[in-house]
């Protein structure tokens, strides 16, 4: 078992709001209270709705959100950051350490720029380069890696398809040999053909490079193809983790089985057996007391409304409750479930 790269205790975002000119002014909970643990050299899948916190999260791990509470560390067995108090030349170094591949490939790329220098960039303002000949040593052979010839570095972004901006975006992330990649939603843009494509990719290179991923994703069946580690956030709170196969096979969460069960089928004549939940997402500046969830299982009971569940081990994995691939699960009553 590797070692966990990232670390979190409890972290928080909170952003307030200008509200009322007395009393106090409404918050809105990104992230809430976040205990994760991600093994290096692991592809860590993130699901949830939109407005689950996912991206939050992300950019927590990035430094580029503001952390309210909590800690947060990186630990590649080099070095050690403390991600929510560092700054300065210490946040310069993790910048060449951890890397984030944005969504929209189209919004993504300076239409100004050629393919060379948009992947040249990060290389030139890190300084990891002394002379241009170094830099484009290094964009070529980060470019043959994910599949752009020398023909593609001459271009412009709106000379490309969707999936080829995306390789692009990879490139660019990957030119500063990072060990951190943050893919938030990365594949949700582009074609189901071209997804598979880009996943793959993403894949061999985790392997090729010894890449850690938080792959965040609202598409079930992209995570089940991707990861080896699942954790599922509901109103900025993390509901379920588990290992892949064994949170498919065997939810115990009333929200992940109901996301399990909202996946389409390929076969024409089978109905499903989705499972619908009623109302909507709460609102993250004012959540329910108790568990979050409760305003929509249809399993919920008086103690659900009253008091919040904890993120705990379960069954034969509560002797090893400490293992990043122990299956935990945030819910009163799972046992009967």
């Amino acid at each position: 078992m590797n070692k966990p790269l990232i670390t979190t205790n409890s972290l928080s975002v909170h952003y307030p709001l200008r509200g009322k000119l007395f009393g106090p002014k409404p918050v809105v909970k990104a992230i809430d209270a976040i205990d994760v643990s991600i093994e290096k050299g692991s592809f860590f899948g993130l699901v949830g709705e939109s407005g689950s916190g996912k991206t939050t999260l992300g950019r927590a791990l990035l430094k580029a959100a503001p952390v309210t509470s909590g800690t947060a560390t990186y630990n590649d067995g080099e070095v050690e950051y403390d991600l929510v108090n560092m700054d300065g030349d210490e946040l310069k170094e993790f910048r060449k350490r951890a890397q984030l591949i944005f969504q929209d490939p189209y919004a993504a790329l300076s239409p100004r720029m050629t393919v060379r220098d948009i992947i040249a960039e990060p290389l030139e303002v890190m300084g990891l380069t002394r002379t241009r000949d170094e830099t484009d040593e290094r964009v070529r052979e980060i470019a043959a890696k994910c599949r752009l010839n020398l023909e593609h570095l001459r271009r412009y972004p709106h000379a490309f398809s969707g999936g080829q901006r995306q390789r692009i975006s990879i490139a660019r992330a990957l030119v500063s040999n990072p060990n951190f990649i943050v893919a938030d939603e990365s594949v949700a843009a582009l074609d189901v053909s071209i997804q598979a494509d880009v996943l793959n990719l993403l894949r061999s290179l985790s392997t090729e490079l010894s890449l850690t991923f938080l792959f965040i994703s609202h598409d079930l069946s992209v995570v089940a193809h991707t990861c080896d580690h699942v954790a599922v956030m509901y109103l900025g709170r993390l509901v379920e983790t588990a290992p892949t196969r064994q949170l498919f096979d065997s939810p115990r969460h009333p929200y992940t089985r109901a996301l399990l069960s909202s996946i389409p089928s390929l076969d024409p004549d089978d109905r499903g057996n989705a499972q619908k939940l009623s109302g909507e997402i709460p609102s993250p500046t004012n959540p329910p007391p108790g568990c979050k969830f409760h305003t929509r299982c249809p399993h919920a009971q008086q103690r659900c409304r009253e008091e919040e569940p904890t993120l705990s081990a379960t069954g034969s994995d509560a002797t090893h409750a400490s293992s990043p691939g122990t299956h935990r699960v945030a819910c009163h009553f799972w046992k009967e479930l």
